[in-house]
């Protein structure tokens, strides 16, 4: 394998961004791939998968590069090549890098499930509490490098159709059972650059984010809120169920997501999206309004480390204590949103029962029969290959 000393150089650069700056690791990435055109597509696959993997496994390379005192960034680099199987350039920079102390810590390091999997002590002590014998497998597939999976926008297109237009341009795909407009990348392209995308045709979407604006039943003319969209991306697939009839009002804390969300709108064709910045009468005004309400709400994100590893090491113990209660906050406050007769879907991205089937099971105890549960579903990293999310179905009775 040939290294050239500019790539590596920029995943330095990077990983100096997002440990000591605390920048998140994709805006990072963007960044720097942006910062030379004439990067090829191998090139900017080994930047990016280079620095997203040595983030992923930081705790880990850490370990096996503690023999060296304090170990560089470059010797980070390093371990993990050795770690892969592959051999270092002769470059004066790796001369003192010895592969077999390296392989030897890490013959080491799988001893301990913290260290091998590569996850601070508190997360590991969390997992392990919450999910008990099955966290040793989700955590391992959290740390699985993420599949691309495409949504095919159903206002342009069908799935069968973007797959056949993707394969004329040497972009192949697999569909996925039980999700009609999801399509899964044999390997990874950047799909950003096609017509198809710049026309609207797809959005990137991971399968099980797929599956919670279907649980929300929504027809075309109803009056649906989605009350944490954030940049848009279930607010579209709403938007498609709908068959762009209907009033879908797109609500946020933060401005800049929905101007992102309109950006998105406008490409994807959707006109019945209005969107609105949460204040504090907004949630009082809209009071019994909604024929179905989603509730995606904030959270620690552990089902999706796959794709941003970063967070695992910036999160720390006492935000998840602040999240729950922002999510039962947002739950029993905005589900008053919800006419009679209405459903609520709650969902979060977390793998931690404690954000999501206790968040319920609490909602519906000190709601009494004012609340239902119809149905709730999880998908697993380790049994699905998804991300992790949770989402539960709520109707309230007329």
């Amino acid at each position: 394998m040939k290294y050239h000393r500019v790539l590596v150089e920029a995943i330095v650069f990077s990983l100096t961004e997002i440990f000591e700056k605390g920048r998140q690791a994709d805006k990072v990435i963007e960044q720097v791939l942006k910062s030379n055109r004439k990067w090829g597509a191998r090139d900017r696959g080994f930047i990016a998968e280079n620095t997203y993997e040595i983030v992923r496994w930081w705790r880990m390379l850490d370990f096996v590069t503690a023999h060296l005192g304090k170990p560089s960034y470059l010797d980070f680099f390093a371990a993990w090549q050795i770690l892969k199987g592959n051999e270092l350039p002769p470059w004066a920079e790796f001369a003192h890098i010895k592969p077999n102390a390296i392989r030897q810590a890490y013959e080491e390091a799988k001893k301990s499930r913290k260290i091998r999997e590569s996850i601070p002590d508190w997360l590991d002590e969390i997992g392990a509490a919450e999910l008990g014998t099955t966290w040793d497998d989700e955590l391992h597939a959290l740390n699985q490098t993420a599949p691309v999976v495409l949504r095919a926008n159903t206002l342009k297109t069908t799935a069968a159709a973007l797959k056949e237009a993707l394969a004329s341009k040497e972009i192949f795909a697999e569909t996925l059972p039980g999700l009609p407009d999801a399509l899964k990348l044999r390997e990874k392209k950047n799909v950003f650059q096609t017509d198809y995308f710049q026309n609207g045709q797809f959005e990137v979407q991971d399968a099980g984010s797929q599956r919670i604006a279907p649980m929300l039943d929504v027809h075309p003319g109803m009056r649906v809120i989605d009350a944490c969209a954030g940049a848009g991306g279930k607010t579209l697939h709403l938007a498609a169920l709908m068959h762009n009839q209907g009033r879908l009002i797109a609500m946020d804390v933060e401005g800049w997501k929905l101007e992102e969300l309109r950006r998105r709108a406008r490409r994807n064709g959707v006109s019945n999206v209005e969107t609105r910045v949460i204040e504090p009468k907004t949630i009082k005004r809209l009071r019994d309004t909604a024929d179905r309400v989603l509730l995606d709400v904030p959270c620690s994100g552990l089902g999706v480390l796959r794709r941003n590893p970063d967070s695992k090491w910036k999160m720390k113990p006492d935000f998840l204590t602040q999240i729950r209660q922002t999510q039962y906050e947002i739950l029993t406050s905005y589900s008053q949103m919800v006419k009679p007769g209405g459903k609520l879907v709650y969902a979060t991205c977390s793998i931690l029962p404690s954000e999501s089937e206790e968040q319920v099971k609490r909602f519906l105890a000190e709601q009494g029969a004012k609340w239902q549960l119809l149905e709730e579903a999880r998908t697993s990293p380790a049994r699905d290959g998804f991300d992790g999310f949770y989402m539960a179905c709520l109707t309230k009775p007329l």
